[in-house]
Parts: structure tokens; sequence; C-alpha cells
């Protein structure tokens, strides 16, 4: 197994989480955390499954 696929784990750990991101402090641009933060890994996550799909792309 490579190595890299585990960096697909990083975004649905930070989202299983939930303790984590649920509360309502720091705010950003007038929105709670437990908003912002589940935004912010949207393009996260897209950009992790990016370079998850052009590293095994070269392998085949």
């Amino acid at each position: 197994m490579r190595l890299i696929w585990l960096l697909l784990l990083v975004p649905f750990a930070a989202l299983a989480w939930v303790p984590f991101y649920n509360r309502i402090s720091p705010e950003a641009f007038g929105f709670p955390f437990f908003y912002w933060y589940q935004l912010a890994l949207v393009p996260i996550t897209s950009v992790l499954t990016w370079i998850v799909y052009r590293r095994t792309r070269h392998d085949r």
C-alpha cells in the first residue's frame, strides 16, 4: 500500500472528530467556528484528493 493514500484520511479524521470543532468561538467573518471549519476543509480536501490522484496516476 502506498503511503500517499493516507493523505485522504486527513479530512476524514478532521471531520469525524466532532468534539474538536463543536464550538462557536473563534468566529471568522461572522461565522462560528463550527461552520467555517467545515467550509475550510472543502478546498483542503480537494487539494489533497488532487495530490493523491496526480501521484497515483503516474504509477500505471
